[in-house]
C-alpha cells in the first residue's frame, strides 16, 4: 500500500509552483460551481419555467460561453494572459450574485449570457498561462493537475450544493458561486503576478499561423464540439433523467455528480501518466475515449435497475479521464506554431458551441422523443465523434509519412 501511494504521488513531480498555484486557483473556482449541475432543476422548480424555456436558457449559456471565449483568446494575444484572468475571475463573482435576481425568462437568458460571456474569458488565458507555466514535457500532466483541481471542487460542489438546496434554498448556491470567484482573484493576485511569477516556455511565436488555416486542427474542432454535445447532456438532461426516471432526490443527483469527480481525483493522474508511456497517440487515446463516453448512454436502455446508473457514470468519468487531457495536450501542441490565444480560443469554443446546441437539443428531443430515443440519437453523436477523431488520426498519419518521405528525398538529392 505504501508502495502504491509513493508511485501516486511521484506522477505529480516535475511540475512547477505556478502550475499549482493555478492548479489551487482553479479548485477555489470550481468548488463554487454549484448552480450549473442544477441549473435545470433550479428553473424548472423554483422559477417554473418549461423545458422549452430552459433548452433556449442553455443556448444562452452557450452562445455567451462563445463569445466569452473568442474574446478571451484575442484579448489574451493582445494584453496578455493576467489581466484577462484578473477581470474575467472578479467580474463573474459579482455577476453569479446578480443573476439570483433575474427571475423572467428574458432577463434570465441575458443574464446567464453575460456571466457565461465574462466567466468564459478566462480559459483560453488560463490555458495560454499553463503552457507558459508547464516544461514542454510536463504539459499533459499540467494539464490534468488542472482538471484534478476542477474535479476535486466538483466533487464537493454538486454535494454540498445538494445540502444547501435541501437545508436553505437555491439562492445560496448563486451566493458561494461569487465568494468562491472573488477569493480566487484574490489568491491569483497575490501568487501568479508575472513580474514575480517564473515563466518556463516561451508562449509568443515569431510569424505565427492561424488556427483557422491548420486542416487537422478543424477536424480536431468539429469532433470536439460533437464531444461536447454529447458529454454535456450530463449536467442538463442526465440530471432531469435521475430525477424523473429513477426518481433520485436533488441530495442523491449531487452525491451522485460528485463521485465522477472523486473518481477522476484518484485515477485521472496515475491514467495519464501510464498512457503517457505507451505507443497510443493522442488522437487514438481520444477516440477510445469518446467510444467510452457513448457506451454510458447507450447502456442506460438496457434495463431499469438503477444500479446501471452507476455503470454509465464509471464510463463516463474514464472516459472524460482520457479524452479531455489528451485533446487538451493535442491543442496546445498545435499551438506552438501560431497565436496560443487564437488555438486555445478556438479549442475553449468548441465546448461553448456545444453548450449553444447540446443542452437545448438534448432537452428538445427529451421533451419530444423521452430519455431513451434521446440516449440513442446522443450515442449515434458519439460515434460520429469517433468517426471524425478516426479520420484525424489517418490524416496526421499520412502527413507524418509525407514529411518523412520528403526528408528522404532531400537527403538523396544532397548525396547526389
Amino acid at each position: 500500500m505504501k508502495t502504491l501511494f509513493n508511485n501516486y504521488l511521484n506522477t505529480f513531480k516535475g511540475l512547477s509552483n505556478e502550475v499549482w498555484w493555478l492548479s489551487l486557483i482553479t479548485l477555489i473556482n470550481r468548488a463554487g460551481t454549484m448552480v450549473i449541475p442544477f441549473l435545470s432543476l433550479y428553473l424548472t422548480k423554483s422559477l417554473n419555467f418549461s423545458l422549452n424555456d430552459v433548452a433556449w436558457v442553455m443556448s444562452a449559456f452557450g452562445l455567451g460561453s462563445v463569445i466569452g471565449s473568442w474574446l478571451g483568446g484575442k484579448l489574451t494575444d493582445k494584453i496578455g494572459y493576467y489581466k484577462v484572468m484578473v477581470f474575467s475571475l472578479l467580474a463573474t463573482g459579482v455577476l453569479f450574485v446578480v443573476l439570483q435576481y433575474l427571475n423572467t425568462f428574458a432577463w434570465f437568458c441575458f443574464g446567464i449570457f453575460l456571466v457565461m460571456t465574462i466567466a468564459d474569458m478566462f480559459r483560453p488565458a488560463m490555458f495560454v498561462a499553463l503552457s507558459a507555466y508547464s516544461k514542454p514535457e510536463n504539459k499533459t500532466r499540467s494539464v490534468t493537475l488542472i482538471r484534478l483541481a476542477i474535479n476535486l471542487g466538483f466533487s464537493a460542489g454538486p454535494a454540498v450544493g445538494g445540502i444547501i438546496i435541501t437545508t436553505l434554498s437555491y439562492g445560496g448556491l448563486f451566493w458561494v458561486d461569487g465568494i468562491t470567484c472573488i477569493l480566487a482573484t484574490l489568491v491569483l493576485v497575490n501568487v501568479l503576478n508575472p513580474k514575480k511569477a517564473k515563466t518556463l516556455n516561451d508562449v509568443k511565436t515569431k510569424n505565427p499561423k492561424s488556427a483557422y488555416g491548420d486542416k487537422a486542427f478543424l477536424i480536431f474542432f468539429v469532433a470536439m464540439v460533437l464531444f461536447g454535445i454529447v458529454f454535456l447532456q450530463y449536467f442538463s438532461t442526465m440530471p432531469l433523467y435521475y430525477k424523473d426516471a429513477h426518481h433520485l432526490s436533488e441530495f442523491e443527483i449531487g452525491f451522485l455528480l460528485g463521485m465522477n469527480g472523486f473518481f477522476i481525483f484518484v485515477f485521472e493522474m496515475p491514467l495519464i501518466k501510464w498512457l503517457e508511456n505507451t505507443n497510443f497517440t493522442k488522437s487514438g487515446l481520444m477516440l477510445f475515449g469518446a467510444l467510452l463516453i457513448g457506451l454510458s448512454f447507450i447502456i442506460l436502455n438496457f434495463t431499469n435497475w438503477t444500479g446501471i446508473l452507476i455503470i454509465g457514470l464509471l464510463l463516463m468519468s474514464f472516459g472524460e479521464m482520457i479524452a479531455f487531457p489528451f485533446s487538451n495536450a493535442f491543442a496546445m501542441d498545435r499551438a506552438k506554431k501560431g497565436n496560443q490565444g487564437e488555438y486555445m480560443a478556438l479549442y475553449s469554443i468548441a465546448f461553448s458551441i456545444a453548450h449553444v446546441f447540446g443542452h437545448n437539443s438534448g432537452l428538445q428531443m427529451v421533451d419530444a422523443f423521452g430519455f431513451d430515443n434521446t440516449w440513442y440519437i446522443i450515442t449515434l453523436f458519439a460515434a460520429l465523434c469517433v468517426l471524425l477523431l478516426f479520420i484525424l488520426g489517418q490524416y496526421l498519419n499520412y502527413n507524418k509519412k509525407l514529411k518523412e518521405k520528403t526528408k528522404r528525398e532531400e537527403k538523396e538529392i544532397l548525396w547526389i
